[in-house]
């Protein structure tokens, strides 16, 4: 049993690494906050105080909605699809096969490819309508192929980050399958119970805490996607999301000022997601 003594040689032994972190997140918090409240540009040497004029700007920004509407269909499409499409997977691997072990390999595989070599291999490989895969499969049956990137850039965005979060969100589900116990399944069996009613009420009610989790852990990185917009699309009002917009703003026009402001609304705005999906796993996990 710990003691006051070991208690505040534990307390004594973390500080620094807590001290460290703070310091590591506070300060350029508090950097940004002091430049989103000046007129600071990179072609502008002057810097005067206009308070909260930036956030007045960024906000009043047509690209702001935009982006921020870009920002919730992205994060929406491919929890949907990660969620749905993990599940089925998930179902799929937790069957006896031929070859299970290699499967499941290949199917989290995407997972650990970087972001932008991910996008670069569906921009030149999958999706370009000359020679990529989907525009090569759809002449075969006679369809003409569709140029996705300048046609349906969003959803050509959602189909990439959702391909590279599946594998995560299958991983984190077949887990909490094979923790389910078969007798339970069994049970349902010999009472007649048939297959879609054994999914519903036990195994999808044993999987709500991993869907949850899931769907936590892709949220807060789902909001800072950046690489797969700007290797396939390069921005543009129809599928800028709020990072993109804020590296723009300060890489294309030099406005400091304004970039602060829109991190600083960013992080607000994430923190509301984050305390809401904090709230909705904590229900979750006491259920």
């Amino acid at each position: 049993m710990a003691t006051t003594h070991t208690k505040s040689a534990a307390r004594a032994m973390m500080a620094p690494s807590v001290i460290a972190l703070f310091v590591w997140m506070i300060v350029p918090l508090v950097l940004t906050l002091y430049f989103s409240t000046l007129r600071y540009g990179f072609y502008n040497p002057e810097t005067p105080f206009v308070g909260f004029e930036n956030y007045t700007y960024f906000l009043t920004d047509p690209r702001f909605i935009s982006a921020f509407q870009n920002t919730l269909i992205l994060v929406a499409g491919v929890l949907a699809i990660t969620v749905i499409g993990g599940t089925l997977i998930a179902l799929l691997l937790d069957q006896e096969f031929f070859g299970q072990s290699p499967v499941r390999l290949l199917v989290l595989a995407p997972f650990f490819v970087m972001p932008t070599v991910a996008a670069l291999v569906w921009k030149n490989m999958m999706m370009n309508p000359v020679y990529g895969v989907i525009g090569q499969a759809l002449n075969a049956i006679g369809l003409p192929s569709i140029n996705w990137l300048t046609d349906y850039p969003l959803l050509s965005i959602i189909i990439i980050v959702a391909w590279i979060w599946l594998p995560f969100a299958t991983l984190i589900l077949l887990t909490s399958l094979q923790s389910l116990s078969e007798d339970q399944k069994e049970a349902a069996e010999m009472d007649g119970a048939k297959p879609l009613s054994i999914f519903y009420y036990i195994t999808l009610p044993h999987m709500k805490r991993a869907i949850t989790i899931v769907i936590l852990i892709q949220t807060i990185f789902l909001l800072s996607v950046y690489a797969e917009i700007f290797v396939t699309t390069g921005g543009g009002t129809s599928s800028s999301n709020l990072p993109f917009l804020i590296a723009s703003i300060i890489s294309l026009e030099g406005d400091v000022g304004t970039a602060s402001a829109g991190g600083i609304v960013a992080v607000v705005l994430a923190n509301i997601v984050s305390i809401f999906l904090v709230r909705l796993v904590g229900k979750n996990l006491e259920g």
